[in-house]
Formats: structure tokens, sequence, C-alpha cells
């Protein structure tokens, strides 16, 4: 058998076996998801006990400003925040804040949101608790 042949077979097999399903959401939004891919603090999944040290919270500041912050410990790359993301109300990417654990010793983020307003999606990520979705509205 050649090669290209061998290729062929081999997609047509994976295609018919293996290939993913597409799964819409149908308008239902990521809440879903909550308790499983992202933790909440009315769906904290697995995590129940890790609210107060994970859930991001969001200061409004003037200008169109705000500040994030999540109480957590930073003990350097044992345990830590690594990020803080924010998304638009459609769950697209705004801007992120990485954290250096041997550098940051809170996770405290500021962001200039410049002209955005309206709902706000704010993600705290922890490299051992997974990611943490708060929603406020600016």
């Amino acid at each position: 058998m050649d090669r290209r042949a061998l290729l062929k077979l081999g997609l047509l097999g994976v295609s018919g076996v293996a290939a993913p399903t597409l799964v819409s959401a149908k308008g239902s939004g990521p809440a879903p998801m909550a308790g499983g891919l992202y933790y909440t603090r009315e769906n904290p999944g697995r995590w129940s006990k890790k609210i107060g040290g994970h859930f991001p919270l969001v200061e409004k500041l003037q200008g169109g400003k705000i500040k994030v912050m999540t109480s957590h410990a930073m003990n350097g790359y044992e345990h830590y925040i690594v990020k803080h993301m924010l998304l638009d109300k459609d769950y697209n990417f705004i801007t992120e804040r990485m954290f250096d654990p041997m550098k940051d010793k809170v996770a405290v983020s500021t962001f200039d949101l410049g002209s955005y307003r309206g709902e706000l999606h704010v993600l705290s990520v922890c490299n051992k608790h997974d990611t943490w979705l708060n929603t406020a509205s600016v």
C-alpha cells in the first residue's frame, strides 16, 4: 500500500470513529460549565472550601478603571494565582495580567477599560485550584 492510500485510510478511520462532535450551547451561555470547567461563588464544584481565597473581587475605580483582587497567598511557585483575565459580555478576551509569584506578593490587578461598558467577566486562575469567574457590570 502506498503512503497516500495509507493516509486516506487513516483519515477515514479517524473521521468515522474518533471525530469530535460539536456541541452547541444554543444560547444557554457558559453557565452549564460552572462548577466543571470554571468555578463561581454559586458553583464552586469540588473546591467548595476554597471560595474565599480564589474568587476574584472587582472594585470599580474612577476613569473607567477597575481593580481585581484575589485574596490568595502567593507561596512561590508552589501555590499561587497565575493570572487575572478580563472577558467582554460575549466572553471575548480583553486583557490579562500575569503574576510572578517570586515578585508579586499579592494578586491585585488594575485595568483601564477605556470606553468599554457593560457586563465584564473576570477570571482568576490558580495553579492548583483552577479558574474562578466573577461577573460585574461596568
